[in-house]
């Protein structure tokens, strides 16, 4: 299993879990809240301020991935996967540790449950701004229509008999890439909604120990690397 399914089962399950905890909080897919303010505004659903507030977490969460990466010395790819990894495992464990303290009746404007709305945007917000400051092969994890779209296109064209031979080739590369992410994205979301179901917020412990595990797996390669460098 490669980073992108963990990533992308990551981003599946709390966005989902999020959405189901939080009053229709959009974690990972930050701009489905525009949709759902508009909706509060019309008297549809609750909780604008929170979806509001999302934003600007959001944007905190990619700006602080780009002064780790961009501002500080210059970092191998996997050195700065690290980074970023750890960065998003503190935030999704603070994520979860807000919504534990939440208890079991809290409404949609209450401060902390902002607060901890914010905290979870801030978490996926690092992972969304991972794909763009790191420079590795792989596929979009956070947001799948882009993915499912082109994997709708590949599939026509492997279909199609009067599509060249190297495009055919093409296609099928990019849907044994993109297919699996899609599918990991799905059983997140599954795993989220169950999750919190029936844990909570400690369900949450499951993307954090992923992560890690991510982030520990880039620093062994990291340590690889420079053993190999040095003469």
């Amino acid at each position: 299993m490669n980073d992108d399914h963990v990533l992308s089962a990551t981003a599946g399950y709390v966005d989902t879990l999020s959405f189901v905890a939080l009053f229709g909080l959009f974690t990972a897919h930050v701009t489905g809240n525009f949709v759902l303010i508009g909706g509060g505004i019309a008297g549809y659903g609750q909780g604008i301020f929170l979806k509001l507030m999302a934003f600007p977490a959001f944007i905190a969460g990619v700006a602080l991935s780009s002064f780790l990466i961009r501002t500080r010395h210059p970092v191998t790819p996997t050195s700065g996967a690290c980074k970023l990894y750890v960065v998003q495992a503190i935030l999704l464990l603070a994520f979860a540790v807000s919504g534990i303290c939440l208890g079991t009746n809290f409404s949609a404007g209450s401060g902390w449950v902002v607060t901890c709305g914010m905290i979870g945007a801030m978490a996926m917000g690092v992972q969304n701004a991972h794909s763009r400051l790191i420079a590795r092969p792989g596929v979009p994890n956070t947001v799948m229509t882009g993915n499912v779209t082109q994997v709708i296109l590949d599939v026509l064209d492997l279909c199609s008999p009067h599509v060249p031979t190297d495009v055919k080739r093409a296609s099928r590369e990019r849907v044994s890439k993109m297919l699996p992410a899609i599918v990991a994205f799905g059983l997140g979301a599954i795993g989220g909604a169950l999750g919190y179901r029936h844990f909570g917020f400690v369900a949450l412990a499951l993307p954090v120990v992923a992560v890690a595990w991510l982030a520990m797996r880039a620093w062994m390669q990291r340590n690889a690397n420079t053993l190999q460098e040095t003469p």
